[in-house]
């Protein structure tokens, strides 16, 4: 009996604490989700309550009939999924070419990657809008894509380079012994290896460009406007359109929840990769 309490106290002081952070943590989705189903009535009656007595989905046919939020939801895929292939592409050479060759001014250049992590992307809007507008691409998807890239492709490299940098050089120098040159020993033994640390760097570029406000707000107009600046033109002088805002905010996290579902293994896979050494 003793032992049996013992093994039970312990229990209860691992699961009831983890269960409570669970709740703390599931909480905000689940009233986002209960005030975007609630009728105008019990959401502007003043008296609160954890579930609706008449459940409607009125918010999202506002939103997606009245509101047309189909076409920001359509900008920001367009611009997360650009902004994610373009910094891949670019970051994977840039931290190949990193790990695996010793150059003049590669500390300085590495560093100065990690510095630009350091400064608020605040400062970068008044010379990315004069560049953005001299080149004449303002307010289209490009100019957001190659504005994320600025900040995307630093960090990105940082992330592949410490990868690559674990992977031992006998796997190239087997494939060249065997005939192969550089870019077809990269293509074929270090890029599927590489695989899982792509999607765990994609998910987080994804994920920036997918959410991020201030350079949305700035290089996008009626037309080329992502979900964010969309969602903030509901909060207006004379109040916020709580159903509607919560209802864009429940279907714009769908698309990342899908993809952490599908990608989750490749994912856990990426994030602990080069963790531990044999």
């Amino acid at each position: 009996m003793g032992k049996g309490k013992r093994l039970a106290t312990r229990a209860l002081s691992f699961c009831l604490p983890l269960v409570l952070l669970f709740g703390f943590l599931i909480f905000p989705f689940y009233w986002i989700f209960i005030t975007s189903i609630k009728p105008e009535s019990e959401l502007y009656g003043g008296t609160v309550t954890y579930w609706p007595k008449n459940p409607t989905f009125d918010a999202y046919r506002a939103l997606f009939v009245d509101y047309n939020f189909v076409k920001p939801m359509t900008n920001s895929f367009i611009v997360a999924a650009s902004a994610t292939l373009l910094t891949l592409f670019v970051a994977t050479l840039a931290a190949y070419a990193f790990s695996r060759f010793r150059f003049k001014g590669r500390r300085p250049l590495m560093i100065m990657f990690l510095t630009n992590n350091m400064f608020p992307t605040v400062l970068l809007l008044i010379p990315l809008y004069a560049i953005m507008r001299r080149l004449g691409i303002l307010y289209t998807p490009l100019a957001l894509i190659l504005s994320y890239t600025t900040f995307t492709i630093p960090f990105s490299v940082w992330l592949l380079n410490g990868y690559l940098s674990d992977l031992p050089m006998s796997l190239e120098e087997a494939a060249l012994v065997d005939g192969a040159n550089r870019p077809q020993a990269f293509v074929r033994i270090i890029l599927p290896v590489l695989v899982p640390c792509l999607v765990a760097t994609g998910v987080y570029i994804f994920m920036n460009a997918w959410n991020e406000y201030t350079f949305a707000v700035m290089f996008t107009n009626e037309k080329s406007r992502t979900i964010p600046v969309s969602l903030r033109n509901l909060i207006g002088q004379l109040g916020v359109q709580w159903d509607l805002l919560t209802a864009g905010g429940i279907i714009t996290i769908i698309p990342v929840c899908m993809m952490f579902f599908f990608a989750q293994k490749r994912l856990v896979e990426g994030l602990t990769a080069g963790a531990v050494k044999g």
